[in-house]
């Protein structure tokens, strides 16, 4: 079985300095190629049967990270967010159906936690999920606060004082569209309609201001995957 730095190592190595590059260089050494060909010229081009389990591991890990970044960001979070009287009721630090409705909730608030590195680009997934957490905070019943922690407030608040419709953001997800629309039918139209309507009951915290290595995150831009590879390397090499 390949250890994750063995598979991150065999991926940069198949990669060299850029991905696409190297696909490319790929494609035109095996156009007019036969079978026998191209059986020939894999183990030069180093596919192999390794190099797709590589990126399988390197696919699974990635999944596992994410929640752990998920989950020791919200434990870092707590000392720092919690007030002088205010104790955990419950934590959802894992993945999935928890059957607990948030990340969070103390005897003073409910909270979601959103760890996103915000690119800046079409992030329609990240936006989908970012709505979803501040409209189920926004409309579950309760007389403590509601958080919604997020890891830079730029983008998020992009996207929800924008102009994308509603019904594109939760087109995949048939049951929160269910729920807003027998809430309000089709009273808004906007993400940006319903969050000035909604905008006051839930407040959106910046965690990077209250947890300053945090900000550590913000100024990480992947630009390829070529990159990521040398970052994973490099993490579990030092």
């Amino acid at each position: 079985m390949i250890s994750f730095l063995e598979a991150a190592k065999a991926i940069q190595q198949f990669e060299r300095d850029s991905l696409t590059d190297r696909i490319s260089a790929i494609e035109g050494k095996l156009a007019g190629a036969d079978t026998s060909v191209i059986r020939s010229v894999y183990p030069s081009l180093g596919v192999t049967s390794d190099l797709l389990e590589s990126a399988i591991t390197l696919k699974r890990t990635a999944s596992q990270i994410n929640v752990l970044i998920h989950s020791i960001g919200i434990l870092l979070s707590l000392p720092e967010i919690l007030e002088k009287d205010e104790f955990v009721e419950y934590l959802s630090l894992g993945a999935g159906n928890t059957g607990r409705p948030f990340d969070l909730e103390t005897n003073y608030r409910i909270a979601e936690f959103k760890f996103i590195n915000w690119q800046g680009g079409a992030e329609s997934i990240r936006q989908n999920s970012l709505f979803k957490d501040f409209f189920l905070l926004a409309e579950y019943e309760t007389p403590k606060q509601k958080y919604l922690y997020v890891l830079g407030k730029k983008h998020p608040m992009k996207f929800l004082t924008g102009g994308r419709s509603l019904e594109s953001v939760m087109s995949r997800n048939n049951k929160l569209l269910s729920e807003f629309q027998a809430m309000y039918g089709s009273r808004f139209k906007k993400v940006s309609d319903y969050f000035e309507y909604r905008k006051s009951v839930v407040q959106l915290v910046d965690i990077a201001e209250i947890i300053p290595q945090f900000r550590n995150a913000l100024s990480l831009k992947i630009t390829n995957k070529s990159e990521s590879c040398k970052l994973i390397a490099y993490q579990y090499s030092a």
